[in-house]
């Protein structure tokens, strides 16, 4: 696996990827999200599907996916790698190196595959020789691991992911050096979740770094 090149040319600005709450109305949370990706620079919405049979599972995605890929924002859906294909959306969100295995198959080449659940920097670099596209540090619960992630952007090739459980947590993780913020807090105020993520958008600055 390659490593990053030590004379890289300058990163692009990290984008968001935006994290759903559960959807069960895809009709409804469709016109909230409109609102929401257009406030910043979203690069993909990760969707988090309610349990339903498949047949609904997969208009949902169709539903949302119709939403954001014509403004060019990648739809991964959350598990489900089966759903993801079928539904049309760009790919899946598997949790941990089984689970991202497992859907390989389905998803590739034509899909992307994520991976986050991951406990050490060695199940990062298993993810990423396994064919992962992207790999995805914290959640919703956990602390941001601030030396994992400037580890994975100095060491991995592939794009890492970090999770930013409010506000204060998106410029320490921009610093580290994570290409992509994910983030989910912004639907805690729905009625405020287009403004919220305006607002850490202001915090996706890269840092300038003296010469």
């Amino acid at each position: 696996m390659a490593s990053r090149p030590k004379q890289a040319q300058p990163r692009p600005a990290p984008r968001f990827y935006l994290v759903t709450p559960p959807v069960s109305d895809s009709a409804a949370f469709t016109s909230e999200l409109t609102p929401v990706i257009d406030a910043a620079d979203v690069a993909a919405v990760l969707l988090r599907l309610a349990d339903a049979d498949e047949r609904t599972l997969i208009n949902r995605v169709k539903e949302v996916a119709a939403a954001v890929q014509h403004r060019g924002i990648a739809l991964i859906v959350a598990g489900r790698p089966e759903i993801a294909a079928r539904g049309g959306a760009d790919g899946a969100h598997m949790n941990g190196i089984e689970a991202l295995s497992g859907a390989l198959a389905t998803l590739k080449p034509d899909r992307i595959a994520g991976t986050g659940g991951l406990d050490t920097r060695h199940d990062a670099m298993v993810a990423a020789e396994s064919g992962a596209d992207y790999v995805l540090f914290g959640s919703a619960e956990d602390a941001p691991d601030l030396e994992r992630v400037a580890w994975c952007a100095e060491v991995l090739e592939l794009p890492c992911v970090a999770f930013a459980r409010s506000e204060a947590d998106v410029a320490p993780l921009v610093e580290a050096g994570a290409d992509f913020i994910a983030l989910d807090y912004i639907w805690r105020e729905q009625s405020r979740a287009a403004e919220l993520l305006g607002a850490a958008a202001l915090h996706m600055r890269l840092p300038v770094t003296a010469s």
